[in-house]
């Protein structure tokens, strides 16, 4: 069960842009993350491997947690994302991650967000 301290430890990694970090350091290594109802994305590694790749297409990504509960291993992230693409175009993403921790780490993420407007 992660602590309050540890999840805000997490949110400043990801609000100071270092999002593939926060993903090593805050994540089990069987991690999975799910974009709406995508199917999920297994496995630390390619997560890393994905989150680099989504900012090799940004010029600027600007994070900020708006709302962050956490309950026993169950943590909720209200997010809004600024991404700015190399083409110079804004994007605003209002976003509400749903994680399962497991001890000090996530085991488990899904994402909620209007895939229209992201």
């Amino acid at each position: 069960m992660p602590t309050r301290a540890r999840v805000d430890e997490f949110i400043a990694v990801v609000e100071s842009g270092d999002h593939a970090g926060a993903i090593e350091r805050y994540y089990t290594e069987d991690a999975s993350m799910q974009e709406n109802a995508a199917p999920p994305r297994v496995g630390r590694d390619g997560l890393v491997a994905h989150e680099r790749g989504i900012l090799a297409q940004m010029k600027e990504v600007h994070s900020k947690a708006l709302v962050s509960v956490v309950e026993g291993d169950h943590v909720m992230i209200h997010w809004n994302f600024d991404l700015v693409g190399l083409d110079g175009k804004t994007r605003h993403v209002d976003e509400i991650a749903m994680q399962e921790w497991r001890g000090d780490r996530i085991f488990r993420e899904r994402f909620f967000y209007n895939a229209a407007k992201a």
